[in-house]
């Protein structure tokens, strides 16, 4: 057990994340830190044995030339090498570009050239095909490095290793003198406030920005987070690593955080294989987003379906009381207590058993998580504690405490961070997490920022207890339930492309996947009529099978060239087109989102359905 003052004390003395990393891993030594599956196996990596992979990647980075301020992109999913790459990068002094697995081959093109990547790990053979064809297109020589594959780069400047071999080039003197400065030690002269990382968020106009985060941005939000750790307990933590360590949210809270407490960190194999690897590795504390909490209330619901009358029966009252005792600040009557205590013991005690049964609190961030769905989980005695960031401000602003938990907000303000109000509405925040600024992007950094404050753009309010409530977004940024970011504009205008579609607008904020309300264009659907010998009326061709089939076409055509959340999976038509006349466009021809989705909230509904 590890005394807080002890490690509140540790956070103030550590200049920089590596510095973190390799104090700990001496504190460490041959505990376990990292744990995946290999060949069907768990397989451990002590704290020990990963400082000396990080050590020796270092050294072979080093002597492809990478040193401090340089960049260093990363396109795996979730693994130890991916720790061990980001980590030895750092420790260079070197930035770290984390790249999602789902992003196009054109994505990566944008992200390797804006930030100046010309290194980049790569994971398995299917990445390699789409990362090749991108390195192919820069200008300029680039180091691809496979953890998986090591394919033929077809260039002469386009040069190919594998990570063993790297590993095998650093673990060699590398300076080829003894007395020579070791460059895996090159982090002793970093501080708080150089800069770490570049992870790439999309604009409301679907250009990805780089956001520049510096040492002190991520360590103040596992600072931050210590803080909410306390109140449930400290102890040997275990983190399950699932979400995508290319999202700010578990880069900072699912990966940092840990180290900082010297905690494991076990790997997930996949979602299909995620409540397997709950029970497996019995974790402490998960980050997750709405879209996980989804699958599996779903998942729960299903097995009562099967289950018989009677404990039917008891799931339903536990409910009942759960979410009565939460409405009531956690009192009921003296016969509701007892029925709730021995629910308690037959029902809830299985539910945390299908979680591991040592899982201290669900973290939820993302994107919004509904008050229902928070209270489900209420319920059954799985904490949920929502919270609210950006990856702005690396990307914690918000959280609910263990103590106050309150789904239908996203908590108070976290350590050292500021929030307020702007006239019109949106959240402003101000705090150590707050981004160095937008990579490359002056204009944008003085748009975003203003005298440390962080346009959020986002609209809310601040209660009485300090809790901080979203109501609605200022932007148009959809932000699914599953946490992806996507601008709905670019994708508009590529469907507007085809055509037989002449109007359209995209949704799916907080929803699992993208749908489209779609206007055909009058003159081409009309052709099509002639040429079918249809009435050629729109309010029958929207209803059409034949015409729908042909849209649904031209839809598929452009999810072809998309990454798979951008993907439009269902659509419905509209008869009538969007107008300035009937409130659906403004003066300038823009869509007004919210008009749309009130008039057809019923539409996207089924869509859903």
């Amino acid at each position: 057990m590890i005394d807080p003052d002890v490690l509140r004390a540790r956070f103030n003395g550590w200049p920089s994340l590596p510095a973190m990393f390799f104090d700990q891993a001496a504190r460490s030594g041959g505990a376990t830190l990292l744990q995946a599956k290999r060949d069907g196996q768990w397989r451990a990596w002590s704290w020990t044995e990963t400082a000396g992979r990080v050590r020796a990647a270092a050294r072979g980075l080093a002597a492809l030339g990478v040193g401090r301020g340089d960049r260093v992109a990363i396109v795996a999913e979730n693994r130890p090498e991916w720790l061990e790459a980001d980590l030895a990068t750092m420790a260079l002094g070197a930035i770290t570009v984390p790249a999602y697995t789902t992003s196009t081959t054109q994505d990566y093109v944008h992200l390797f050239g804006d930030s100046g990547a010309r290194v980049v790990l790569v994971s398995t053979p299917a990445l390699m095909r789409k990362v090749v064809p991108a390195a192919l297109q820069l200008a300029g020589p680039v180091t691809l490095i496979g953890f998986d594959a090591v394919p033929q780069a077809g260039r002469p400047d386009v040069s190919v290793l594998g990570w063993d071999e790297l590993l095998e080039r650093g673990a060699a003197d590398p300076a080829g003198t003894p007395d020579a400065a070791d460059p895996a030690e090159a982090w002793r002269d970093l501080g708080r406030d150089d800069p770490a990382c570049i992870i790439y968020t999309s604009g409301t106009g679907g250009a990805p920005k780089g956001v520049l985060l510096s040492h002190a941005n991520v360590m103040a939000n596992c600072r931050a987070a210590l803080e909410l750790i306390l109140e449930l307990g400290l102890e040997q933590e275990r983190f399950l690593s699932f979400l995508p360590l290319s999202h700010a949210y578990e880069h900072s809270c699912g990966q940092f955080f840990a180290l900082s407490l010297g905690a494991e960190i076990a790997y997930a194999e996949s979602v299909d294989r995620l409540a397997a690897n709950l029970t497996e590795m019995r974790p402490t504390i998960m980050t997750a987003v709405p879209r996980l909490y989804e699958v599996l209330q779903a998942r729960i619901q299903r097995d009562m379906q099967k289950a018989g009358r009677l404990r039917r029966a008891l799931f339903e009252k536990t409910l009942e009381l759960g979410s009565r005792r939460y409405r009531q600040g956690g009192r009921l009557g003296p016969l509701d207590a007892v029925q709730d205590w021995a629910l308690d013991r037959l029902v809830r005690s299985k539910a945390r058993a299908r979680f591991g049964g040592r899982l201290k609190a669900f973290v939820s961030g993302g994107a919004p998580l509904s008050p229902e769905l928070g209270l489900f989980f209420h319920a059954l005695g799985l904490r949920i504690l929502q919270g609210y960031g950006q990856t702005e401000a690396a990307p914690l602003i918000s959280v609910n405490r263990p103590s106050r938990i309150r789904h239908e907000t996203v908590g108070p303000p976290v350590l050292g961070t500021e929030i307020r109000i702007a006239e019109d509405g949106e959240i402003q925040v101000r705090g150590p997490q707050i981004m160095l600024g937008y990579w490359n992007d002056e204009a944008a950094t003085e748009r975003a920022v203003e005298d440390g404050w962080l346009r959020t753009g986002d609209i809310g309010r601040v209660e009485d207890d300090g809790s901080l409530v979203i109501t609605d977004r200022k932007k148009d940024l959809i932000v699914t339930s599953g946490g992806e970011n996507v601008a709905p504009q670019r994708l508009e205008n590529l469907l507007t492309l085809e055509p037989v579609i002449g109007q359209v607008m995209v949704s799916g904020d907080r929803r699992p996947y993208l749908v489209a309300l779609v206007v055909p264009d009058r003159e081409t659907a009309l052709a099509w009529a002639r040429r079918h010998d249809h009435p050629g009326d729109m309010a029958q061709l929207a209803d059409d099978a034949e015409f729908r089939k042909v849209v649904g076409e031209a839809i598929e055509r452009v999810n072809r060239g998309l990454a798979p959340l951008e993907r439009i999976r269902r659509f419905a038509m509209l008869p009538e087109p969007f107008s300035v006349e009937n409130g659906e466009l403004t003066p300038t021809l823009k869509i007004r989102r919210h008009v749309i989705r009130q008039r057809y909230m019923d539409r996207l509904d089924a869509l859903y359905g």
